[in-house]
């Protein structure tokens, strides 16, 4: 499957914002968004006016970068989305929320969301007891997130598992640190992604 393989700091200047795609490093002195302000490339002594529609394609690329989706798969989670009676974008909130490569992130499991995805593939998450390698396994409330029992012996668990917690975890799970296990209480809502993506100009660029 192609995958963007670039760096990822240029993802986040391109948004404009932190994306937290590289664990500890947004949170430290060397964050490219920290340091360069300026959008990546030659920087020209004047810019255009961005258009709405391009307002709307940066918001849908910055989504897709954020939670390491690709085009297909993304404009699959919107079609679900738009047939789904409720909100649409409430619902393709929670799509793109209720990943499990998601969920290992927001519980702290990882330091971030390649990571995450990673750990899901080698087969060291289980969810409701049995292991599962799909990242984009959907999880339900009710569901138990938690460590392979032989992979929490090996040297990265206990590394990650040491710095935990590094972030706070959303409302809609719960953490109990003690045992590296976590649990999803709630269906995600809009607040959970605010000041991440806007899923209102998603809607808007793939209705035109």
């Amino acid at each position: 499957m192609a995958r963007y393989t670039g760096p990822d700091c240029r993802l986040c200047r391109r948004a404009g914002q932190k994306l937290f795609l590289k664990g500890e490093r947004c949170f430290g002195q060397k964050c490219a968004v920290e340091r360069r302000h300026s959008p990546p490339g030659q920087i020209a002594q004047r810019r255009r006016r961005v258009s709405d529609r391009g307002l709307q394609l940066r918001e849908k690329q910055k989504a897709k970068a954020a939670y390491g989706v690709l085009e297909r798969q993304f404009r699959g989670y919107f079609d679900r989305a738009r047939k789904n009676p409720l909100a649409t974008g409430q619902v393709l909130v929670q799509l793109l929320e209720r990943r499990l490569d998601n969920v290992v992130f927001r519980l702290d499991f990882a330091e971030s969301r390649d990571q995450a995805r990673q750990l899901v593939r080698h087969g060291h998450v289980t969810v409701g007891g049995k292991k599962v390698d799909i990242p984009s396994y959907m999880v339900k409330p009710g569901d138990a997130i938690g460590w392979k029992p032989s992979s929490q012996d090996k040297e990265f668990c206990k590394a990650l598992a040491a710095g935990i917690p590094r972030k706070a975890v959303p409302g809609w799970l719960s953490l109990e640190a003690s045992t590296l296990t976590g649990r999803v209480v709630d269906l995600p809502t809009v607040e959970a992604v605010e000041g991440l993506v806007e899923p209102r100009m998603i809607i808007e660029f793939y209705s035109k």
